[in-house]
């Protein structure tokens, strides 16, 4: 098999660099821009009062001074180094519908809100339930333990920190593109394992007509982009399936080098979102993890974070084998999980 060539673009980089810039991905949000915030979403929430913000799209959402940074921090998404951290949107004085109304607000100027589970919910609540992470049919996000480099079944995915947790709970990031070219140079054999299809499970969340697991290669290289779509337990998950393809020993130690090379320090560095804190990252090109943590003992201090999975328009074509895992490849209306009713 020829390999892609080695990855050089914006999006390839060792964590170390970003870890001592804080300053150039850190985006603190002005006095005006909240004030913007808050007037949309007032007007939005009257003329939406009776509307569940968990199921329901928004789409007019004007933010005259803002829009023109978010559209910036988009570019820097999808063409530069892959995420940014928005800083400063006081939450304490909002109650929880206000926050997720600005938040989803600021999602709609980048993208469009996809489902994130079986009940169609575009607004996701990542905080811990008590559910036990061995449950092959629990989300890892629902638990307190650590969640491993993974990439989500979207363009982008947006955070916002309402509460943090007593200790831990940092999110990590990593450039699949850097782990590509190191795999690339070291173990190039392995590699070539990566760019064949593997199955990992849905998890019970199963879209009409579909297999429990979906068949996509670690790496996929189309029309000139890398895009890497990974997360390690539901792989190694899948095997419960009796027809899912097998994992071979390389098969196990191509896996294994690539979550060596995504915890390495030389490669990850790490952010603690702060209250009112928004992160974004791009899936194609990052992926993101969350060290374990443990949270307060009083219900309303634990750490609470929601979620947007965005389809960004202007992105990069995907593969149409994307489709069983995304619903569709169409740039701006693809990824989420939509099953039956």
């Amino acid at each position: 098999m020829t390999l892609p060539p080695e990855q050089t673009n914006a999006s390839t980089w060792y964590g170390p660099y970003w870890s001592a810039r804080a300053n150039e991905w850190t985006v603190p949000l002005t006095g005006e821009e909240i004030a913007e915030l808050e007037t949309a979403a007032e007007a939005w929430d009257r003329a939406h009062s009776s509307d569940d913000i968990e199921t329901t799209v928004i789409r007019e959402f004007p933010l005259p001074t803002l829009h023109t940074r978010l559209l910036e921090l988009r570019e820097e998404l999808i063409h530069g180094r892959g995420f940014a951290l928005l800083r400063g949107l006081p939450v304490a004085n909002y109650s929880e519908r206000e926050a997720a109304i600005m938040f989803c607000g600021v999602g709609s100027h980048l993208g469009l809100a996809r489902s994130q589970n079986a009940k169609g919910h575009l607004l996701g609540h990542v905080r811990d339930v008590g559910l036990n992470s061995n449950d092959p049919n629990v989300r890892i996000y629902q638990t307190h333990e650590r969640q491993t480099f993974h990439t989500d079944s979207c363009d982008v995915v947006g955070l916002l920190c309402l509460a943090t947790a007593k200790f831990g709970g940092l999110s990590l990031l990593v450039s699949s593109s850097t782990i590509f070219n190191e795999m690339r140079k070291r173990r190039p054999e392995l590699l070539a394992l990566l760019l064949g299809p593997i199955a990992t499970d849905r998890r019970g969340e199963v879209p009409a007509g579909m297999l429990p697991y979906y068949l996509i290669p670690v790496f996929n290289y189309y029309e000139g982009y890398l895009t890497a779509i990974y997360q390690r337990q539901y792989i190694d998950s899948a095997q419960r399936f009796p027809d899912a393809p097998r994992l071979t020993p390389a098969h196990v130690e191509a896996l294994n080098l690539f979550d060596e090379l995504a915890n390495s320090p030389e490669l990850h560095f790490s952010m603690k979102l702060e209250r009112g804190d928004m992160q974004f990252v791009y899936n194609h090109t990052l992926l993101h993890d969350r060290t374990g943590f443990e949270d307060w003992p009083e219900p309303a201090r634990r750490r609470h974070l929601l979620r947007l999975w965005l389809s960004v328009p202007g992105d990069r074509p995907l593969p149409k084998i994307f489709a069983s895992k995304f619903g569709s490849v169409t740039i701006g209306d693809r990824g989420g999980i939509v099953v039956p009713k």
